[in-house]
């Protein structure tokens, strides 16, 4: 038994100092390769390759049901200093878990354009939202200014839906709409007046 327990305890020293070792060597590159895809997203959304983050802007809101949300906000520049807007990061509850999405907007806050940085939707069905929205497609909202939020026809808005898809679709905007109020200064669109909002 005394055996057993010490060639147990060592197997599990090793095996932890492996994943020790094995998480210290990916650590970085895993790092590396992050940064790569955000400033790749970055400049995807905001549709400019000459851009460089100036600042960048943690915004805490309560909605209505008092869960707090978190937004990223990237605010960019041109080599010359000049302010492009800013890419903004907005996560909600879609159909099958949280659809996260990064939103590019220019300074006047028209969407440029925007991608999924994380849904768990179903394919061939809400997953369409990564080109469904986009210029050109079905729902084009590419131009379009949140300030008069964004909703589907179904609820009497302007985008048409995914097919099949209404949930995700409707969660897809309010992604949006909340992501423009974070860079605004305004409470989440689905918030309560006087949402609670942080900067750092």
């Amino acid at each position: 038994m005394t055996n057993m327990v010490l060639v147990l305890t060592g197997v599990a020293l090793v095996m932890g100092a492996v994943l020790a070792w094995v998480n210290s060597v990916t650590a970085a590159p895993i790092a590396v390769q992050k940064e790569k895809t955000l400033a790749d997203g970055i400049k995807s959304v905001l549709v400019c390759d000459d851009v460089a983050v100036a600042r960048t802007d943690t915004v805490r809101q309560t909605d209505a049901k008092g869960k707090e949300q978190m937004f990223i906000i990237y605010h960019t520049q041109d080599a010359q200093g000049n302010d492009l807007g800013a890419a903004v990061e907005s996560t909600t509850l879609g159909f099958g878990g949280n659809l996260k999405v990064l939103v590019g907007f220019n300074t006047n806050g028209d969407v440029l354009g925007y991608t999924l940085l994380e849904h768990t939707e179903t394919p061939g069905l809400g997953a369409k939202a990564d080109q469904w929205f986009q210029k050109g497609q079905k729902g084009d909202i590419i131009g379009k200014n949140p300030a008069e939020p964004l909703t589907v026809s179904k609820d009497g808005g302007q985008v048409d839906a995914i097919t099949a898809s209404t949930i995700t679709s409707r969660a897809f905007l309010l992604a949006v709409n909340n992501a423009y109020n974070a860079y605004k200064g305004t409470p989440a669109a689905d918030g309560q007046t006087g949402a609670s909002q942080q900067k750092h």
